[in-house]
């Protein structure tokens, strides 16, 4: 049975890697930060190291935001915790770094949900390799914190993967399965019922020049008892007209002003 807690209350505030406005993306500051400004949500992302540990990042390699180089998952987790994850962290295109050498560092998805207990985690599996399903099952088993993850990937195999596994933990649909739906709810030929499971759309308010969310869509899939999660908006104007428009969650970089937005819209 599909476990639905990560749902109630609606979340409506998805910080986008934490707070990843004044922090270290996926970093446990930038959690923490998240936490204590209360967003419903932290979308993270993670991928499996040499060693089979579950890590907490978003590049498939170092090299972007720390002071290392090379693919994530051709490291150790020993090795990756001793690289410095607040090296390239600028507030002022670059002029500073105020969190070089300040002992930033990557994390597992094991010590997120320890160091956040009664967070909801949005976790988007990077790893293409299968394994990574198993041992992300582990570890939010080992946390019982099922009512409080949600799956998302790109890789429908991983999607697949969990559902089979894991029934109980709420997937979102991936490109593969959203295009479809997309099409057919153009077409005007949506089946009353999507899925046996409920759907949970994490889309882009556009793909291309193609328009995702709009008031009809919003409509079709709510009446369809869908989710509709819109990325990465940062926006006010815009968070405001999405909220009005109806749908149920903001992924930001700017969660403080998505739950301004969210509280005087009375979402909250």
């Amino acid at each position: 049975m599909i476990n639905e807690g990560f749902l109630n209350p609606m979340p409506r505030v998805v910080a986008h890697r934490g707070d990843s406005k004044h922090f270290p993306e996926n970093t446990i500051e930038a959690f923490l930060s998240a936490v204590k400004m209360g967003v419903d949500v932290i979308e993270t992302d993670v991928h499996l190291s040499k060693d089979n540990v579950v890590v907490i990042w978003h590049d498939e390699t170092l090299d972007r935001n720390t002071n290392g180089s090379g693919r994530i998952e051709d490291h150790v987790v020993d090795e990756l915790i001793e690289f410095d994850a607040g090296y390239t962290f600028s507030k002022d295109g670059g002029k500073t770094f105020p969190f070089r050498n300040k002992g930033v560092k990557l994390c597992t998805l094991e010590e997120a949900l320890t160091k956040c207990p009664n967070q909801r985690f949005n976790v988007d599996l990077k790893t293409k390799d299968l394994k990574i399903v198993d041992e992300f099952i582990k570890v939010v088993r080992a946390h019982n914190a099922e009512d409080r993850v949600c799956c998302a990937s790109f890789h429908l195999e991983n999607l697949l993967a969990i559902r089979k596994a894991a029934p109980d933990i709420l997937t979102s649909v991936t490109t593969k399965e959203v295009l479809p739906l997309l099409l057919k709810q153009k077409l005007g030929i949506l089946p009353k019922k999507l899925a046996t499971r409920r759907i949970i759309f994490q889309v882009p308010v556009a793909q291309g020049i193609i328009k995702v969310i709009t008031p009809r869509f919003v409509k079709m899939m709510h009446k369809r008892d869908a989710i509709i999660m819109v990325w990465t908006i940062n926006d006010e104007n815009e968070m405001i007209r999405l909220f009005k428009m109806g749908v149920d969650s903001i992924m930001t970089d700017d969660p403080k002003t998505v739950i301004k937005v969210a509280n005087e819209l009375n979402l909250r």
